[in-house]
This record gives C-alpha cells, structure tokens and sequence, in this order.
C-alpha cells in the first residue's frame, strides 16, 4: 500500500464556502407559518379521530346482556322463626324507633331476650331493611320482614354474629317519616 497519495483539489480548503461536489436538496417553499398550522389541524383531527375511537369501544364492552323477566325470579316463601335472635338497630336520628321495631317482634312470637336494641353508626339509613348472612336464612328474613311491616330484604355479612342464627333490622328513614 503506497504511503503517499497525489494531491488533487480536495486537499485544498478554499477561504470561501461554495457547494463544491455536493448535492443538496433545495430550500423547501414553505414558511413556518403554515408548517405550524398544518401541523395544528393534524393534531386536532387526530385527537377527534381518537375520542370517537375511544366512545365507540367503550360503548361495545359495556353492552347490556339478557336478563331475566323479574315474573320469573323465585324468591322463598315469608316464614316467622322465632329460634333466631334479632339485632335491631336505629338507622335515623329519631329516638326510639329500635324500641318501637323491638315491640312488635315481641307482639309476633320473638322472645325478648332474643332481641338487642342499639343505634346504628349512621343516621342516614335510607329504608328499613333486614339483613341475613346466607341463603338458608333468607324465609326467615322475610318472614321477619313482613312481621314488622314494609322492610327491605338483603343478603350481607355484614352484621352477622359467628356460630348464631341472628337476623338483623336496620330501622331506616323510611320509618322516622311515617311516625
């Protein structure tokens, strides 16, 4: 490999800069101004294109499904069982709406000392309502429900006692109005 090359016009570097052997591309014709408005409404319609995308699926996967006629749900039959014991709690601020609640379980066959009467954490309790903890307890619930009058029936742990069969009653607003 030789050691030394011939020198040629490229070697010399001229004091003016001039476009020798290049090729470059012409200056484009349009001015920033309209570079940043087309960019502008690009991102606006992407932006719509995307929020009608987004509407569309989530319109999709929250689809109703087929329910079932509420003629057909099978509900158990009202039975009053006096074995259980009653937690009846006053979920209004009206005074003694518990005791009231507890005088009528007594007048319907439950022994008074299988009744607990207690004011409640919250004095918002929107309707009447007994709670039982499982599905085997559901006819007794609404059994109970039926002996104090209108009363909401619902499944919950929520109040359930471990190792006893306990139904509970949370008087709500429902009733503190009809007083």
């Amino acid at each position: 490999m030789p050691s030394s090359y011939p020198r040629d016009r490229f070697d010399e570097i001229p004091r003016t800069s001039g476009r020798v052997g290049a090729h470059r591309a012409e200056n484009p014709g349009m001015s920033t101004a309209a570079m940043l408005l087309w960019a502008a409404v690009a991102t606006v319609v992407l932006m719509i294109v995307g929020i009608v995308v987004f509407l569309q699926l989530s319109h999709q996967s929250t689809a109703p499904t087929a329910s079932t006629p509420s003629s057909t749900v099978q509900t158990t039959d009202p039975v009053v069982d006096t074995s259980y014991s009653v937690l009846v709690l006053n979920g209004t601020a009206t005074e003694g709406l518990d005791d009231e609640v507890a005088d009528q379980l007594t007048a319907a066959g439950f022994a008074e000392d299988a009744l607990t009467t207690a004011d409640s954490e919250t004095t918002d309790f929107e309707a009447t309502t007994v709670f039982y903890a499982a599905p085997e307890d559901e006819a007794a619930a609404r059994g109970l429900a039926e002996a104090i009058g209108t009363a909401q029936v619902a499944e919950s742990t929520t109040y359930s006692a471990e190792g006893e069969k306990q139904l509970t009653v949370v008087v709500g607003l429902d009733r503190a109005a009809a007083r």
